[in-house]
């Protein structure tokens, strides 16, 4: 199954200033953010950025602010009860049961419910362990399809992140990183924004 670009969201958990420096390997995982964030903007994904505390661990990167105008503050280590779902497009609903309702004459059936759009989450963010998984593992559990972004989330140490990287992927998160979005949002390189997006990831 391949990233659709018009099936996508973007969620961006706490790029903040104090909580950067203390990241493994910080810098290059908000350069990723970053270009995900550029990405989005480009190809025309909605996106969300979450702050967790700021009043303490300070605004996001002032780069990020530029690109995604929307933010949710939240104090929870998750930002589902911050109320990201619903600063997100409107949720997946489950399937009616469909039963012997084929056999009916057209006329008598149920119309089908539209599948809504965008149910997949690219989510990247920090720590990895604690906000980013929390945040993914709710999301799971609200039925959205989760594609978390490797190379762009980050927690203070490698043993950390990658413990959230297991458990994510255990429990039904797509593991994916900033080039392998990009390349999925366009698809071929006949895409209109191709280069643009090119040019992004060099």
């Amino acid at each position: 199954m391949l990233l659709d670009v018009n099936d996508s969201q973007l969620v961006l958990v706490d790029f903040q200033a104090k909580l950067m420096p203390a990241i493994a390997d910080g810098a290059a995982v908000l350069r990723n953010a970053q270009r995900l964030a550029q990405l989005a903007r480009l190809l025309r994904v909605p996106a969300v950025l979450t702050e967790h505390c700021p009043d303490k661990l300070g605004p996001s990167d002032a780069a990020l602010l530029e690109l995604v105008p929307q933010r949710l503050d939240k104090e929870s280590f998750s930002a589902v009860p911050a109320g990201l779902v619903e600063a997100l497009l409107p949720r997946p609903q489950a399937k009616a049961p469909q039963g012997n309702a084929r056999s009916l004459p057209k006329h008598l059936r149920k119309p089908e419910v539209a599948e809504p759009e965008r149910r997949s989450i690219v989510l990247a963010g920090c720590e990895a362990h604690v906000c980013l998984l929390q945040t993914a593992l709710d999301l799971l559990d609200e039925e959205w399809d989760v594609w978390v972004v490797t190379d762009a989330c980050g927690s203070r140490t490698d043993r950390n992140r990658d413990a959230a990287y297991d458990r994510l992927a255990g429990a039904g998160a797509e593991l994916v990183t900033c080039e392998m979005v990009a390349f999925e949002w366009v698809r071929d390189a006949s895409h209109p924004q191709w280069k643009d997006v090119l040019a992004l990831i060099k």
